[in-house]
């Protein structure tokens, strides 16, 4: 067997990417972990089973704790310090600077990119906007030291052997980023704790962290405009305050803040629909939601459109698959309000039935079984090319 290391961008909560680290290290479990910083709490470390985790100097550099991100310009040097000359197979899980680990040309590296760095490409005019660096002397700084990340990131590119892509959009994004081929895995998502309930009641739900990208605001602005629609919001973050502004006087909103696992499965099961407004690299939470058996409302961009059933444009008719969802298709308020009312309209072929079984082809036994196949054929390949 060969001697295993992953690289992981940085270990701070237990959310999407270090699940996907975790089905992963269940498929290696002897590997070694290397990461820019470590601050897992002592429950959200618990899925590294003890496994030797290395962190960079970013680790000990003041106030990094809290403010890690800030340290950016840093992270392409503090990843190339990192000696894996030691093993033979070199896994990175990137969505920053993971895939530009050094590497040699006897050793063989995979690389699961969640997306390229979102800031520094397609998403970089809204990440300085919505940080307030569009202008100003530290808006130029900002923009230089993207720039400088980009030609970074293209370059590193060249020492992964094989991508791999949590979804299609993805991997149409590492062929505009880097011209480079890959292959599509899809994440894994525990559809076995998002348990299946077939009677709704009447309420919809949206869940995510209250940030700008997700466009939680929307959502709720289309429902402040629908009184007879009682909408639920799950989740905390900076945009809060806008929010709590946008749905004051609106008594068919409710505001529940952080709610932990248990309670989330909860609502998702009992909600008739679940709406969604961001354009997401995958996109777990509609997939959760399908698992409870609960349609999805949502944006028809980026991962979404592999992960839901949509009702065709034109109708539904016998010989259409089982749908699961309603797109709209502008990230805007009329275009929620107008998806809610189609999906009330003909939401009868829309089956919790369905629902569930979309969710299953993302189960993580699927995972675990596509990744390893893939990762042990490379290997194969690579062991002959020697």
């Amino acid at each position: 067997m060969p001697r295993v290391a992953f690289v992981h961008d940085w270990l701070t909560v237990f959310a999407g990417a270090e699940r996907v680290l975790k089905s992963m290290l269940d498929c290696f479990p002897e590997a070694d972990v290397f990461t820019l910083v470590n601050f897992l709490s002592d429950d959200d470390a618990a899925f590294l089973e003890g496994r030797r985790v290395e962190s960079s100097f970013i680790q000990s550099l003041p106030f990094a704790r809290a403010r890690y991100r800030t340290y950016l310009p840093l992270m392409p040097l503090a990843i190339e310090q990192f000696d894996l000359s030691g093993y033979d197979l070199v896994i990175s899980s990137s969505h920053a600077v993971a895939k530009g680990v050094l590497t040699g040309p006897d050793q063989l590296h995979v690389s699961y990119v969640h997306s390229p760095i979102r800031y520094a490409w397609d998403m970089q005019h809204q990440y300085l906007r919505e940080s307030g660096l569009d202008k100003g002397v530290k808006g130029w700084i900002a923009k230089w030291l993207l720039h400088k990340i980009r030609l970074w990131d293209v370059r590193t590119a060249n020492g992964v052997d094989q991508f791999v892509a949590n979804s299609e959009f993805i991997a149409r994004r590492i062929w505009k980023t880097y011209r480079r081929e890959a292959t599509v895995v899809y994440p894994p998502v525990d559809v076995e704790v998002f348990a299946f309930r077939a009677n709704k009641e009447d309420f919809y739900l949206t869940a995510s962290r209250l940030v700008p990208y997700k466009r939680v605001n929307l959502i709720v602005e289309a429902f402040a405009q629908m009184p007879d629609k009682r909408l639920m919001v799950v989740g905390n973050g900076p945009d809060r305050e806008k929010i709590e502004h946008i749905t004051s006087g609106h008594s068919n909103i409710e505001l529940l803040g952080y709610q932990p696992t248990d309670a989330l499965v909860d609502y998702m099961g009992r909600a008739k629909a679940f709406v969604f407004a961001a354009e997401e690299d995958f996109g777990i939470a509609p997939v959760e939601a399908q698992a409870c058996g609960t349609p999805v409302i949502a944006y028809g961009r980026g991962g979404t459109r592999e992960t839901i059933i949509p009702l065709p444009d034109a109708g539904f008719s016998e010989s259409s698959p089982a749908p699961t969802g309603v797109f709209f298709h502008e990230q805007s308020v009329a275009a929620i309000v107008g998806a809610v009312e189609r999906f009330e309209a003909e939401a009868s072929v829309i089956t919790p039935e369905a629902c569930r079984e979309n969710a299953l082809r993302f189960a993580p036994e699927r995972f675990r079984a596509e990744f390893t196949a893939f990762v042990e054929r490379e290997w194969s390949n690579f062991q002959r090319s020697l």
